[in-house]
Parts: C-alpha cells; sequence; structure tokens
C-alpha cells in the first residue's frame, strides 16, 4: 500500500509541474530581470534537455542545455553561488562545450560575456 501511495504522489507531482510549464513558444527575447528569467525558463517544457557531467571541473556543479528546436538554445551554468544562462547557443557549440577537456576553459574562451540572456533596461 505504501509503495503505490508513494508512485501517486511522485506521478501527481510530476504531472502537476508538466501542466504549469509554459511552452517554448512562450519565451520572450528580454527579461525583466535576472531571477525572473531563471524561474520562466526553468519552468518551460522543451523539446531536448541534455546534462553535462560535471564530476571534472572544479567549479561548475551542473550544466545543462535547454532547446526547443535542436538549432539554439539555453546553457544554465550553476556554481556553488550563482546560476548563469546563456541564450542562443548553436547546439554545435554545446556539443563541444560538453565533451571539452576543460569545461572551465571552454566557458572562459568559447562562451562568457558572447551569449547573455537579454534583460529589459528599466
Amino acid at each position: 500500500m505504501k509503495t503505490i501511495i508513494k508512485i501517486v504522489s511522485i506521478v501527481t507531482l510530476f504531472f502537476a509541474n508538466y501542466c504549469n510549464a509554459q511552452s517554448c513558444e512562450k519565451i520572450k527575447e528580454k527579461f525583466d530581470n535576472h531571477k525572473v528569467a531563471v524561474r520562466l525558463i526553468k519552468t518551460t517544457r522543451f523539446n531536448f534537455t541534455e546534462d553535462c557531467d560535471t564530476s571534472k571541473s572544479s567549479w561548475i556543479k551542473s550544466l545543462k542545455f535547454k532547446s526547443c528546436d535542436l538549432k539554439v538554445g539555453y546553457i544554465f551554468l550553476e556554481t556553488k553561488k550563482k546560476t548563469y544562462i546563456y541564450s542562443n547557443i548553436p547546439i554545435s557549440l554545446w556539443n563541444e562545450f560538453k565533451y571539452a577537456k576543460s569545461l572551465g576553459k571552454f566557458y572562459n574562451t568559447r562562451i562568457k560575456g558572447k551569449y547573455k540572456i537579454q534583460i529589459k533596461n528599466k
């Protein structure tokens, strides 16, 4: 009986989160602020999501790619202190990034400062 209750709880939680998510088409070009961008993108249903093994990195704790069209997408890079989001990342660049010998070096030379999300000017 306990197993059935756990399964029902997990399924309910999954569908509640899935139904509350928005579709890719509703993602804005510009966000009010970084916090809003993180929340909106995290709650969007993407057609493709992939994680990267970050165990070889000393400072990148999590690295994910999310895309609606498998051409470009968002990178979520999480450190102990902050989540960084980069947009319009070509999937080819993501594929290079996830297999790079040094994630940090690749990030610093190929991504940092080049693919920032757009924040509206107040």
